[in-house]
């Protein structure tokens, strides 16, 4: 403000403030009150075992989902949400959310977005232990 500001610019051979004063600060408005939205967006291919991969990583979503391209918006912060088809939430109603982890921690899971699908799994058969007994 003291040195740089008050100094004549070489190109266009005027005082710096000056110039601000009279062709900038007019055309200047105010910032917006919501923060700018940074994220990252992108689309995933939901597997038909309900997770994406994102960043060397696989994270859950609803199983409804299987097998859609899903929307997908990872913050700056690490946070990954995912958005699914209109007609089954709101305009802009996430579907899932997680925090981007290390691959090495293993696939993050939310276990309520596959609790249909491990409902309706082929039952494993429950034998009393005395057939395997008579096998022998």
């Amino acid at each position: 403000m003291e040195v740089a500001n008050q100094r004549e610019h070489g190109t266009h051979h005027e005082i710096v403030a000056e110039r601000f004063r009279r062709e900038e600060a007019p055309a200047l408005q105010p910032l917006p009150q919501s923060r700018f939205d940074t994220a990252y967006r992108f689309q995933r291919n939901a597997a038909w075992d309900g997770y994406i991969n994102v960043e060397g990583n696989r994270y859950s979503v609803p199983d409804a989902y299987c097998g859609e391209v899903l929307n997908c918006h990872l913050t700056l912060e690490g946070v990954l949400t995912v958005y699914g088809r209109l007609h089954l939430q709101g305009p802009d109603e996430p579907i899932a959310q997680h925090v981007l982890s290390d691959p090495a921690a293993g696939w993050q899971q939310q276990p309520e977005h596959h609790q249909r699908l491990w409902r309706e799994a082929i039952p494993v058969e429950v034998r009393d232990l005395r057939v395997y007994e008579e096998v022998m």
